[in-house]
């Protein structure tokens, strides 16, 4: 397939919508790189749960720091909204996503404000969705899995409780770019959505030549 030096592709969407699973599948069909950016907000959640403060642990975060199942928990997940919605955060942490994004080989990136805010000239932007309960329902499989003992309901209004966080945040809201494509994967097999996504990734790279 052809890539072009500084390609990205934007992938914004609630929680458990599946533009991870689909991020992930999507740079590794085409060799980009991939950086989940919400990965950088559980790992400043992380530290802030262990007494940090938010703007210190968003400076001081290293690479080290975005591995271990130890950011996929309830309690991190939570912090990591919160954190999120602070502006000094945020902006600390943009020209790491932004020198991400415009890395030689392509990248996608996924997020919240990837199409709005860090990379709103991206080649290709995508709003990836799903209803609310499909979304608890994926992620309370997913923590069940893991052995995290939660209710289909506490998992539920966790999910509600982010989504209105994420979604009337003052600065860089979730929402999605006016140029992005909506891809709602409520039945939709992951697959499926994959696919659809690889198709428009090329159809793109085919209109810039």
């Amino acid at each position: 397939m052809k890539t072009t030096q500084g390609f990205t592709v934007a992938i914004d969407g609630p929680a458990a919508s599946g533009k991870g699973t689909i991020s992930k599948a999507v740079a590794a069909h085409f060799g980009f790189a991939h950086l989940d950016t919400g990965l950088l907000y559980r790992a400043v959640g992380a530290k802030v749960l262990l007494g940090v403060d938010p703007l210190e642990a968003a400076l001081a975060l290293m690479p080290d720091d975005l591995d271990g199942d130890a950011l996929r928990t309830p309690d991190v997940a939570q912090e990591a909204s919160k954190v999120a919605a602070l502006p000094d955060v945020r902006a600390a942490l943009v020209d790491f996503q932004r020198s991400f994004a415009a890395r030689a080989g392509g990248a996608v990136l996924d997020g919240r404000d990837i199409g709005t805010v860090i990379c709103p000239g991206a080649q290709v932007k995508l709003f990836v969705t799903a209803n609310a309960v499909v979304r608890a329902r994926r992620r309370f499989e997913e923590l069940s899995g893991k052995g995290i003992e939660t209710t289909f309901d506490d998992v539920l209004a966790d999910v509600q409780a982010r989504d209105a966080r994420d979604m009337g945040r003052a600065d860089a809201p979730l929402r999605a770019a006016e140029d992005a494509i909506e891809v709602d994967t409520s039945d939709m097999a992951i697959a499926d959505a994959v696919a659809a996504v690889v198709t428009l990734i090329e159809a793109k790279q085919t209109a810039l030549g």
